[in-house]
Protein backbone atom coordinates (compact mmCIF):
# COMPACT_ATOMS: atom_id res chain seq x y z
CA UNK A 1 0.00 0.00 0.00
CA UNK A 2 2.59 2.72 0.84
CA UNK A 3 4.86 1.93 -1.70
CA UNK A 4 2.80 2.05 -4.50
CA UNK A 5 -0.10 3.90 -3.50
CA UNK A 6 1.68 6.51 -1.32
CA UNK A 7 5.52 6.62 -2.47
CA UNK A 8 4.53 6.01 -5.75
CA UNK A 9 2.80 9.51 -6.07
CA UNK A 10 3.63 12.36 -4.37
CA UNK A 11 3.74 11.44 -0.63
CA UNK A 12 7.44 11.89 0.72
CA UNK A 13 7.18 12.82 4.12
CA UNK A 14 8.63 10.11 5.95
CA UNK A 15 6.75 10.40 8.95
CA UNK A 16 3.66 10.35 7.38
CA UNK A 17 5.15 7.55 5.55
CA UNK A 18 6.04 5.50 8.75
CA UNK A 19 2.47 6.26 10.34
CA UNK A 20 1.02 4.30 7.40
CA UNK A 21 3.24 1.45 7.71
CA UNK A 22 2.78 1.00 11.27
CA UNK A 23 -1.24 1.80 11.61
CA UNK A 24 -3.06 -1.26 10.91
CA UNK A 25 -5.85 -0.37 8.62
CA UNK A 26 -7.67 -3.25 8.69
CA UNK A 27 -8.36 -2.71 12.35
CA UNK A 28 -10.75 0.19 11.00
CA UNK A 29 -12.65 -1.41 8.52
CA UNK A 30 -15.54 -3.64 9.05
CA UNK A 31 -15.68 -6.99 9.04
CA UNK A 32 -17.39 -7.43 6.12
CA UNK A 33 -14.88 -4.97 4.05
CA UNK A 34 -11.50 -6.31 5.77
CA UNK A 35 -10.21 -7.94 2.66
CA UNK A 36 -10.07 -5.02 1.06
CA UNK A 37 -8.63 -2.89 3.83
CA UNK A 38 -5.37 -2.04 1.82
CA UNK A 39 -7.14 -1.55 -1.50
CA UNK A 40 -7.01 2.37 -2.50
CA UNK A 41 -10.21 3.09 -1.93
CA UNK A 42 -13.22 4.65 0.79
CA UNK A 43 -14.57 1.78 2.25
CA UNK A 44 -18.13 1.99 3.91
CA UNK A 45 -18.37 1.36 7.99
CA UNK A 46 -21.99 2.30 8.10
CA UNK A 47 -24.48 5.16 9.12
CA UNK A 48 -23.89 6.66 5.29
CA UNK A 49 -19.92 6.86 6.29
CA UNK A 50 -16.57 6.13 4.79
CA UNK A 51 -13.34 5.16 5.65
CA UNK A 52 -10.94 7.56 3.64
CA UNK A 53 -9.08 5.91 1.00
CA UNK A 54 -5.26 5.71 2.16
CA UNK A 55 -3.69 7.92 -0.67
CA UNK A 56 -6.15 11.02 1.22
CA UNK A 57 -5.68 10.31 4.60
CA UNK A 58 -1.74 10.13 3.75
CA UNK A 59 -2.03 13.61 1.80
CA UNK A 60 -4.07 15.53 4.13
CA UNK A 61 -1.50 14.45 7.45
CA UNK A 62 1.19 15.43 5.38
CA UNK A 63 -0.61 19.00 4.10
CA UNK A 64 -1.05 19.31 7.67
CA UNK A 65 2.51 19.84 8.00
CA UNK A 66 3.35 18.63 11.58
CA UNK A 67 5.84 18.85 14.04
CA UNK A 68 6.80 15.94 16.86
CA UNK A 69 5.13 18.29 19.80
CA UNK A 70 1.50 19.55 17.60
CA UNK A 71 -1.40 19.51 19.05
CA UNK A 72 -3.65 18.59 16.38
CA UNK A 73 -7.77 18.66 15.91
CA UNK A 74 -9.79 16.37 13.61
CA UNK A 75 -13.48 17.11 13.08
CA UNK A 76 -15.35 13.78 12.08
CA UNK A 77 -13.30 10.72 13.56
CA UNK A 78 -15.38 8.30 11.35
CA UNK A 79 -13.86 5.11 12.11
CA UNK A 80 -10.72 6.13 13.88
CA UNK A 81 -7.85 5.49 11.55
CA UNK A 82 -7.56 8.71 10.32
CA UNK A 83 -6.71 9.90 13.78
CA UNK A 84 -4.46 6.80 14.43
CA UNK A 85 -2.56 8.22 11.91
CA UNK A 86 -2.27 11.45 12.99
CA UNK A 87 -1.40 10.40 16.55
CA UNK A 88 1.85 8.48 15.23
CA UNK A 89 3.13 11.83 13.58
CA UNK A 90 1.63 14.76 16.27
CA UNK A 91 1.51 14.64 20.25
CA UNK A 92 -1.76 15.02 20.91
CA UNK A 93 -4.78 14.04 18.62
CA UNK A 94 -8.44 15.95 18.78
CA UNK A 95 -10.75 14.19 17.24
CA UNK A 96 -14.73 14.98 17.15
CA UNK A 97 -17.74 12.62 15.84
CA UNK A 98 -21.17 13.99 14.98
CA UNK A 99 -22.95 10.54 15.24
CA UNK A 100 -22.72 8.91 18.45
CA UNK A 101 -22.37 5.46 17.34
CA UNK A 102 -19.17 5.73 15.61
CA UNK A 103 -17.57 7.92 18.32
CA UNK A 104 -18.39 5.16 20.50
CA UNK A 105 -16.85 2.24 18.42
CA UNK A 106 -13.81 4.29 17.37
CA UNK A 107 -12.82 5.44 20.95
CA UNK A 108 -12.95 1.54 21.92
CA UNK A 109 -10.67 0.87 18.86
CA UNK A 110 -8.31 3.36 19.17
CA UNK A 111 -8.21 2.79 23.54
CA UNK A 112 -8.11 -1.47 22.45
CA UNK A 113 -5.26 -0.58 20.05
CA UNK A 114 -3.05 1.49 22.16
CA UNK A 115 -3.27 5.38 20.89
CA UNK A 116 -3.24 6.92 24.00
CA UNK A 117 -2.73 10.16 22.99
CA UNK A 118 -6.28 10.45 20.97
CA UNK A 119 -9.02 11.95 23.13
CA UNK A 120 -12.65 11.05 21.13
CA UNK A 121 -15.60 13.71 21.58
CA UNK A 122 -19.22 12.74 20.62
CA UNK A 123 -20.42 16.52 19.17
CA UNK A 124 -20.76 18.61 16.37
CA UNK A 125 -17.30 19.97 14.93
CA UNK A 126 -18.22 22.89 13.37
CA UNK A 127 -17.68 25.16 16.33
CA UNK A 128 -14.13 23.20 16.50
CA UNK A 129 -13.34 22.19 20.66
CA UNK A 130 -12.71 25.91 22.23
CA UNK A 131 -11.45 24.29 25.77
CA UNK A 132 -8.07 23.00 24.08
CA UNK A 133 -7.64 25.91 21.42
CA UNK A 134 -5.35 27.10 19.95
CA UNK A 135 -4.17 24.26 17.30
CA UNK A 136 -0.69 23.30 15.31
CA UNK A 137 -3.30 21.95 12.69
CA UNK A 138 -7.03 21.19 11.99
CA UNK A 139 -8.00 18.49 9.44
CA UNK A 140 -11.70 17.89 8.67
CA UNK A 141 -12.85 14.73 6.91
CA UNK A 142 -16.22 16.22 5.29
CA UNK A 143 -17.17 18.65 3.08
CA UNK A 144 -19.03 21.91 4.55
CA UNK A 145 -20.23 24.04 1.55
CA UNK A 146 -18.08 26.97 3.19
CA UNK A 147 -15.26 27.00 5.51
CA UNK A 148 -16.30 27.10 8.87
CA UNK A 149 -15.10 30.12 10.37
CA UNK A 150 -14.55 28.96 13.93
CA UNK A 151 -12.37 26.49 12.88
CA UNK A 152 -9.94 29.20 11.00
CA UNK A 153 -9.91 31.43 14.75
CA UNK A 154 -8.74 28.15 16.34
CA UNK A 155 -5.60 27.87 14.43
CA UNK A 156 -2.49 29.22 15.85
CA UNK A 157 -0.57 31.61 13.94
CA UNK A 158 1.26 29.41 11.26
CA UNK A 159 -1.01 26.45 11.66
CA UNK A 160 -2.63 24.83 8.87
CA UNK A 161 -6.69 24.11 8.13
CA UNK A 162 -7.05 20.94 6.01
CA UNK A 163 -10.25 20.42 4.59
CA UNK A 164 -12.25 19.62 1.69
CA UNK A 165 -14.94 22.33 0.77
CA UNK A 166 -17.76 22.01 -1.94
CA UNK A 167 -21.46 21.86 -2.45
CA UNK A 168 -23.05 18.33 -1.61
CA UNK A 169 -23.95 17.61 -5.06
CA UNK A 170 -21.45 19.15 -6.43
CA UNK A 171 -17.65 19.65 -7.21
CA UNK A 172 -15.45 19.80 -3.96
CA UNK A 173 -11.97 21.33 -3.31
CA UNK A 174 -9.05 19.93 -0.95
CA UNK A 175 -7.87 23.16 0.28
CA UNK A 176 -5.36 24.50 3.03
CA UNK A 177 -5.57 27.56 5.17
CA UNK A 178 -2.58 28.92 7.42
CA UNK A 179 -3.49 31.25 9.29
CA UNK A 180 -0.82 34.13 9.15
CA UNK A 181 0.03 37.53 11.30
CA UNK A 182 -1.82 39.01 8.69
CA UNK A 183 -4.50 36.66 8.37
CA UNK A 184 -5.41 33.69 6.48
CA UNK A 185 -3.46 32.31 3.11
CA UNK A 186 -5.66 30.25 1.19
CA UNK A 187 -4.66 27.17 -1.01
CA UNK A 188 -6.19 24.99 -3.46
CA UNK A 189 -4.41 21.29 -3.49
CA UNK A 190 -6.82 19.32 -5.74
CA UNK A 191 -10.32 18.11 -6.28
CA UNK A 192 -11.90 15.38 -4.21
CA UNK A 193 -15.19 13.92 -3.53
CA UNK A 194 -16.23 13.44 0.18
CA UNK A 195 -19.08 12.92 2.34
CA UNK A 196 -20.54 16.20 3.40
CA UNK A 197 -20.50 18.30 6.66
CA UNK A 198 -23.55 17.58 8.60
CA UNK A 199 -25.07 19.43 11.86
CA UNK A 200 -24.32 23.18 12.18
CA UNK A 201 -22.67 23.03 8.38
CA UNK A 202 -26.27 21.56 7.04
CA UNK A 203 -27.62 24.82 8.72
CA UNK A 204 -25.16 27.32 7.40
CA UNK A 205 -25.85 26.62 3.65
CA UNK A 206 -28.98 28.20 3.80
Amino acid sequence: MVREQLVGRDVTDEAVLTAMRTVPRHEFVPEKWREFSYDDAPLPIGHRQTISQPYIVAVMTELAALSPDARVLEVGTGSGYGAAVLSRVAKRVFTIEILEPLAVRAQETLRRLGYNNVKVRHGDGYQGWPDEAPFDAIVVTAAPAKIPEPLKQQLKVGGRLVLPVGERKGRQELRVITRTRQGFRDEFVFRVRFVPMTGEASEAER
